[in-house]
């Protein structure tokens, strides 16, 4: 049954053409006779980045130096992070009909949410540049770990959306559920404090794998290496995850038709 699954999953990557210009007619559809198009999204963020990074780095005491960067840099990955998390749910539910009528293959869509999150992803980096330019990094040799925390935090994601798919599409009060914990995660997760803040709390971070992730990726932009911690509960959950999201899949794809 794995097998079926990977076989499903090889043949859809076989299908990148059709995967991401779905994706991409997604930004284009949604910012159709703006002046602006997709660039609102990185306006949109580049807003909340700085009156939020103000606001919370004065309150918290924090030279803009250091916490701007910490801020921006997490708001970024976090927004590629909730966006797969939010849009998968919707993922074969958007896409009943095409499921029906086509045999594209159902890991097709997954691959469209992950195109279109990382299309808006590498509109929100040109605020990760600006941060760069701006402030400049302390070790820049750090930044070559940037592509592989990159590359695990999409292993991660891959999966997740998958299991959310599937679960959305059998139980439509999974896409409430999982908005409302994405929402939460984003207040236990370090984005607008640092972990040395929690130091009567650490078990947020402990207990929290999307701490982990976030580090793989946003460390590296702020010149610093990320944890061994995070490498191993990033890849340890890679794991885990792929080994749960080729289970439900090879149980559940056929009946996901009947189910949208």
């Amino acid at each position: 049954m794995l097998s079926d699954s990977l076989r499903d999953f090889s043949s859809a990557l076989e299908r990148w053409r059709l995967w991401s210009l779905l994706g991409w007619l997604d930004i284009r559809q949604r910012y159709a006779r703006s002046a602006l198009g997709p660039f609102w999204i990185t306006l949109s963020m580049g807003v909340m980045v700085g009156s939020l990074g103000l606001v919370y780095g004065t309150l918290f005491g924090q030279p803009m130096t250091g916490y701007l960067p910490l801020v921006g840099n997490g708001f970024v990955v976090w927004g590629l992070i909730s966006g797969v998390l939010n849009d998968s749910c919707g993922a074969y539910i958007n896409n009943a009909n095409y499921i029906r009528q086509s045999d594209a293959g159902l890991w097709t869509y997954i691959f469209q949410v992950l195109c279109r999150q990382l299309i808006m992803f590498a509109h929100n980096f040109v605020i990760v540049l600006v941060l760069l330019a701006v402030f400049g990094i302390d070790h820049p040799a750090s930044l070559v770990w940037f592509v592989p925390g990159l590359a695990v935090l999409m292993l991660n994601l891959t999966w997740m959306a998958q299991v959310f798919a599937l679960s959305s599409a059998r139980y439509r009060d999974v896409p409430q559920l999982v908005a409302a914990v994405v929402q939460i995660l984003f207040y236990i997760t370090p984005l607008m404090w640092r972990p040395t803040m929690l130091s009567r709390h650490a078990w947020l971070i402990t207990f929290n794998p999307f701490a982990s992730l976030v580090d793989l990726v946003r460390s590296p932009l702020l010149g610093q290496t990320p944890a061994m911690a995070s490498w191993v509960v990033g890849l340890c959950l890679a794991i885990v995850g792929w080994l749960l999201a080729l289970w439900m899949y090879a149980r559940t794809s056929e009946r996901v038709a009947y189910w949208v």
